[in-house]
């Protein structure tokens, strides 16, 4: 009995011993993999470094060789600026890998443009495409919300990768295809307004080299490539796409891979996000703008855009045709109010179109032209002849509106001032909301220096007496403070925007605050508010928000 107890306890040294030892196997197995993932990424890790340096080093070089053009090098010197924002996110995020993968990264939430996102990524991309000779393509569908909360620096650190794997891992002559869309949040009618989200689709596809089925598998596990000749050539770390996973699940996207050798790869990725307040633009409501374009997707996405902001569109494809019908429209006295000009038309140059216009119309005729060009490329040549702006293409609402807002009212201003009556806001009454009576001396200095009739209130709870007790259409506009004593402005606009008369839902009334963050703005767009201008006041901004609110109904 004594022996065959001895016996189990010896069987269980051994299996204690045995296990012990596949343990420490292991780990010496995970220390090894994990030595040889070390030296795989301290010796691969210039690619995706270089890539931004890259453009920081040729940009800086094409700016020493063009000292004394200004333009050029104003141009050459935001792209190393783009270049470096994001080169400094690649090297933290590199250096900060543990962090990423213990789920203790931080993302931002900042308001941000989807217009200046997708510019910045064309700057970085494009030409690293054309050096090798690609077809690079960057397309916009339909875009619900262009101004959005979140991460933009993470944002573009996911798609730039993206993208950059798809260039380098696509043979010389090859194509490139990148889409960018939304759509809404399914279930956005159970929601609250606020709570809304949209959706970012980006869609990437590439008819490269491809990727096994086998290292699908793994494709998101750090330090991972594919192990062929061709791919050892080509320089990188491994940790993109792990990075772009772990980012992703921080911010609540999705990301999917279909990839077969020889024939390319496919990714796409879907983030939401949280709509931000849009700045509103006075468009030419009602006004006929001429589009001469030749191409029919660009032309209709143009044509499509000036219909959803009350404009009417006329396309003409040829540049003689665009050039006769404005001569009859001008001597019928029914000119529209501006010329968008595409890159190419059927029988002329775009520039010699602008040139004829430009004579034809004078000089403060609106010519906004919208193409793929390097602006920087052709600027001097196209202002030459008469393009008064440039709208970048994948084109987007935002852009082409604030380019039509600002020409538009610009000539409106110099026909006004051409007639000598210079623009005069006597006519129209403000209710200037604010307690602090410093502030409102300041106020009503600036804003009487337009003529406008103006009449203070100093807190809330009068102001909506004041308008309460008014006629219908009495007041044109309303500037409210938003801190204030009895009723601050957030509340005083509510109670104004639920008042039981016709001008409570068109009256403008414009927050003047020192409350100036996104949330700020935000809260007071909630809050029934149309405009928000911060403290201490700008003159500028003053005199657009009139300009936006008052100006056409002159």
């Amino acid at each position: 009995m004594e022996e065959r107890k001895n016996e189990a306890r010896y069987e269980a040294m051994l299996n204690q011993l045995r296990l012990a030892n596949s343990e420490l196997s292991a780990a010496l197995r995970a220390a090894e993999e994990e030595n040889r993932a070390k030296s795989s990424f301290l010796s691969n890790m210039s690619h995706d470094i270089r890539t931004p340096m890259n453009a920081i080093m040729g940009m800086t070089s094409i700016a020493l060789s063009h000292i004394d053009e200004k333009p050029r090098v104003l141009d050459c010197l935001q792209k190393i600026q783009t270049a470096s924002t994001h080169l400094m996110d690649l090297v933290n995020d590199v250096l900060d890998m543990s962090r990423i993968a213990s789920g203790r990264m931080t993302l931002t939430e900042e308001a941000f443009s989807l217009a200046d996102m997708v510019h910045d990524i064309t700057i970085i991309m494009r030409p690293q495409a054309a050096q090798k000779h690609q077809a690079f393509h960057l397309e916009v569908g339909q875009i619900y919300e262009e101004n959005l909360i979140g991460d933009p620096l993470h944002l573009r650190q996911i798609l730039v990768n993206i993208i950059g794997n798809a260039v380098k891992y696509t043979q010389e002559d090859g194509t490139v295809h990148v889409t960018v869309s939304q759509h809404p949040e399914q279930e956005a009618h159970t929601v609250q307004d606020t709570d809304r989200r949209i959706w970012l689709d980006f869609l990437c596809e590439d008819n490269g080299i491809g990727m096994s089925q086998e290292f699908l598998q793994k494709i998101f596990e750090p330090f991972e490539r594919v192990n062929t000749a061709a791919i050892n050539r080509i320089e990188g770390t491994g940790l993109g796409m792990s990075i772009v996973k772990k980012l992703l699940d921080r911010m609540g996207g999705t990301i999917s891979v279909e990839s077969e050798e020889g024939r390319g790869s496919r990714f796409h990725v879907s983030i939401p996000f949280a709509p931000a307040p849009a700045e509103e633009r006075p468009l030419p409501a009602g006004q006929t703008v001429l589009i001469a374009e030749s191409m029919d997707s660009r032309a209709q996405q143009i044509a499509e855009y000036l219909k959803d902001g009350g404009m009417d569109p006329v396309r003409l494809q040829n540049g003689m045709d665009a050039v006769t019908w404005l001569a009859e429209a001008q001597y019928e006295n029914r000119m529209p109010c501006a010329l968008l000009l595409g890159q190419e038309l059927n029988d002329m140059s775009a520039l010699d179109m602008a040139a004829h216009v430009r004579g034809l119309a004078g000089a403060e005729f609106p010519i906004i032209m919208i193409a793929e060009a390097d602006w920087v490329q052709i600027e001097y040549r196209a202002t030459r002849a008469g393009v008064s702006a440039f709208v970048p293409c994948p084109l987007f609402r935002s852009r082409l509106y604030a380019a039509l807002s600002e020409l538009t009212s610009k000539a409106q201003r110099s026909r006004s001032d051409h007639t000598g009556k210079p623009l005069d806001y006597g006519q129209y009454r403000l209710l200037l909301v604010e307690d602090n009576e410093f502030n409102r001396e300041i106020a009503i200095e600036l804003l009487s220096q337009t003529g406008v009739q103006i009449e203070t209130a100093e807190n809330g709870l009068l102001a909506v007496e004041a308008f309460e007790n008014s006629p219908e259409d009495y007041y044109d506009l309303i500037f409210m403070d938003i801190q204030m004593p009895v009723m601050n402005g957030y509340d005083a606009a509510r109670k104004i925007r639920q008042l039981p008369r016709k001008d409570a839902e068109s009256i403008w009334i414009v927050a003047m605050t020192a409350n100036a963050f996104v949330e700020d703005i935000r809260l007071s767009k909630e809050a029934g508010m149309n405009e928000h201008c911060s403290k201490p006041i700008d003159p500028d901004r003053l005199l657009e928000i009139l300009r936006k609110r008052l100006s056409y109904n002159q």
